[in-house]
């Protein structure tokens, strides 16, 4: 009877039965328990396609401007490009909030870097390095950006394109699409880019835009509003927001997907 007292008294705001001990001092939103430490591993807002295409002396970039949330069209007029300095664009589909997060630390890198006064600014390169050892760093703790990112830029005289991902898996190509343009603008694109491998500037241009018209006939998560931006060895530009002429005239015809 006694042992039984003394161990309601060690143990009266003890864990029930089942469940976590919550020390003192500890805050339930702080510390949960003894549990283990969580992170979302789910994206909420995403943007879908971002397609890229080299051309000659310069990089054409385009995206839609839908937020979706889950299957739902909430945000219709964001924009998923941005210009990193005077010879660099980037583009990221997947969630919005991490791609917010990281264009506020590109933009403080890319001040500082102007703070110093030295002549020199990040080439695309650079930052497509950077970003690899972010995303990979973040995947490696367990707490991925979820993003796929296209860097485009025109640096020394080179056209630049490169691809990350949420893994940190990382290459460059002439043609490139995320999300899914993956599959249905990129085999579109290279069949292009191998018959004709040097583009001019409108040449791109209107492949892109080719290419976001039949996004938005095929992917549930596209929209037609899009922007797109375009770099040179004059600098950055980015136009939007723009939309394309569609047809949905032989709509009825289609059958068996309902």
């Amino acid at each position: 009877m006694e042992s039984d007292q003394l161990r309601m008294n060690l143990w009266g705001s003890g864990p029930k039965p089942g469940q976590f001990y919550n020390f003192p001092g500890q805050s339930d939103y702080t510390f949960p328990g003894c549990g283990p430490i969580r992170h979302t591993l789910n994206p909420m807002v995403t943007g879908t396609s971002v397609l890229g295409v080299k051309f000659e002396k310069g990089v054409v970039i385009a995206a839609d401007m839908l937020g979706s949330y889950g299957s739902l069209a909430r945000f219709r007029n964001i924009s998923r490009l941005m210009k990193v300095n005077n010879n660099t664009i980037l583009g990221a589909s997947g969630d919005y909030a991490d791609y917010q997060y990281l264009k506020q630390v590109i933009e403080q890198m890319v001040i500082d870097e102007e703070l110093l006064g030295d002549g020199h600014s990040y080439s695309p390169k650079a930052i497509h390095s950077w970003l690899t050892r972010v995303l990979y760093n973040r995947r490696s703790k367990m707490n991925p950006l979820w993003n796929t990112i296209v860097i485009g830029g025109f640096y020394n005289g080179e056209s630049f394109l490169g691809y990350v991902d949420k893994l940190g898996v990382a290459y460059e190509a002439p043609t490139i699409a995320t999300g899914f343009g993956a599959y249905l603008a990129q085999p579109l694109m290279r069949e292009a880019f191998e018959s004709k491998p040097v583009m001019g500037k409108d040449e791109a241009r209107e492949l892109v835009e080719r290419c976001l018209k039949v996004l938005y006939y095929r992917d549930a998560r596209s929209y037609n509003r899009y922007e797109i931006a375009t770099v040179t060895e004059s600098g950055v530009e980015i136009e939007g927001p723009l939309s394309c002429e569609t047809n949905w005239d032989i709509a009825n015809m289609i059958s068996g997907f309902e």
